[in-house]
C-alpha cells in the first residue's frame, strides 16, 4: 500500500466536526494517542522490565496505526499529502546526517 492509498482510505472512515475544515481535530487525536503509545512503554518498563511480549506489540502496533490515521488526516486537513511527510522527513534527516546534525536539538539544525 502505498502513502497516498491509506491516506485515501483513512480518509474515508473519518468521522468528526466540520470535516475538511478542522485540523484541531485530528491534531488533538494525534497527540492522544501518542500519548496512549507512551502509558503502554511506560508499563512495559514499569510491570514487565522492558520486556516487551507479542501481546504488548499487538497492542502497540494498534496504536501506531492510530497515530498514522491521525497523521494522515491531520496532513488532509492542511492540504499535504501524507507521502510528501515521509519525502520532507526523509530529506531532513538526512541533511542532518550529512552535515553531522542529527544530535542536538532545535528544528531548523
Amino acid at each position: 500500500m502505498t502513502f497516498q492509498e491509506y491516506q485515501e482510505e483513512a480518509r474515508k472512515t473519518a468521522i468528526y466536526p466540520n470535516m475538511d475544515n478542522n485540523y484541531i481535530y485530528p491534531a488533538l487525536g494525534l497527540v492522544g494517542e501518542a500519548g496512549e503509545i507512551a502509558e503502554k512503554i511506560k508499563k512495559v518498563i514499569r510491570d514487565d522490565n522492558y520486556v516487551i511480549t507479542d501481546e504488548k506489540r499487538t497492542e502497540i502496533t494498534k496504536e501506531l496505526g492510530d497515530v498514522l490515521w491521525y497523521i494522515a488526516n491531520l496532513s488532509k486537513e492542511l492540504g499535504i499529502s501524507l507521502e510528501d511527510v515521509a519525502i520532507k522527513n526523509l530529506e531532513k534527516l538526512k541533511s542532518r546526517q550529512e552535515r553531522n546534525a542529527l544530535h542536538g536539538s532545535g528544528d531548523n539544525r
